[in-house]
């Protein structure tokens, strides 16, 4: 028996949002460790490259939905959210929620990989935390752009690398497009995805198109030596762009596969399933990312159980 057992009565969580801020800063957190991990590796050692870095940010999100889709859906992104929520998938009620978790796994998981990191960290800039000059290491953690890439190139970099990022979401998760039979698969497809845009749209900015994921790890420099640096870079005209890019992004995104694909598909028989979340509004009952997502329940049960009755 396992040792919790005897005490799950004790640390279960009822309520259900709190269940799934709890997946979401869990799966967040891996995402980020795995995200900064790569990038210390890269700054402090001889033993990575850039690739080795865009692998590592696609298997963190790879890993991240495996540990907390089940229970949220796992979309540790604000600027995703949104798109979700404008599609009915994710109630924007919980938006804020799922937007503060995803912000405090990144924090969490930027101090724990300080922490691991602490005497390369030092042994590199002398214990002299900078944000930009050659011995610079605030980038380790958060994203900061080329020094020869202007603020608006920078924008339009992160809303077209999040737009790319959400109309591959939308592509994967349509059922009725290019849905991978076997759900266990669409967490690698969404990992493919951010190793892709890595290898391709990296150069300007460094490709965060995640408020979260970046926000984060700024905080956390902001507190742990680097002062208001993060933040005051070229003159406060930085910090702000991969936050608002990627949300600009993934709007656009979702109308044009909407516009492009989505709207032309011969209409679905009308569900009589009712969906009452617990807060008491109604939902839309939906397959989010093919796992028992406790926000996607109908009156026949878990969307999973339905789909392997119907086999």
């Amino acid at each position: 028996m396992p040792i919790l057992d005897r005490f799950s009565k004790t640390f279960r969580l009822s309520n259900e949002l709190s269940k799934e801020m709890l997946a979401e800063f869990y799966g967040t957190f891996i995402l980020v460790s795995f995200a900064v991990a790569a990038s210390a590796q890269y700054v402090f050692t001889d033993l990575s490259s850039y690739l080795t870095v865009n692998f590592a940010n696609g298997m963190g999100l790879v890993l991240a939905i495996y540990a907390a889709g089940g229970v949220s859906g796992a979309s540790l992104n604000p600027a995703a959210s949104i798109a979700l929520c404008l599609h009915g998938f994710i109630p924007w009620y919980k938006y804020p929620f799922y937007t503060i978790a995803e912000i405090a796994g990144a924090f969490a998981a930027s101090a724990v990989q300080y922490g691991i990191n602490y005497d390369m960290l030092n042994a590199y800039d002398g214990g002299n935390r900078t944000t930009y000059g050659p011995t610079a290491t605030a980038a380790v953690f958060s994203t900061f752009p080329n020094p020869e890439v202007s603020n608006l190139n920078c924008f339009f970099d992160q809303v077209f690398g999040t737009f790319v990022l959400v109309i591959c979401i939308f592509a994967i998760l349509d059922k009725r497009n290019s849905m991978p039979i076997d759900k266990g698969l669409i967490p690698l497809s969404m990992g493919g995805i951010v190793f892709a845009i890595g290898t391709c749209w990296a150069g300007n900015c460094g490709y965060a198109i995640n408020p979260a994921r970046d926000l984060g790890p700024r905080l956390f420099t902001a507190v742990a030596g680097w002062g208001l640096e993060p933040f005051s870079f070229r003159n406060y005209g930085w910090f702000w762009i991969p936050i608002v890019g990627p949300m600009v992004g993934a709007t656009i995104g979702y109308f044009v596969y909407q516009l492009c694909i989505e709207i032309h598909w011969a209409p679905e028989p009308e569900s009589t399933d009712v969906v009452v979340s617990a807060n008491g509004t109604k939902e839309k009952p939906v397959e989010l990312t093919g796992v028992d997502n406790i926000a996607f329940i109908s009156s026949k049960g878990r969307i999973s159980d339905i789909l392997r009755s119907d086999i």
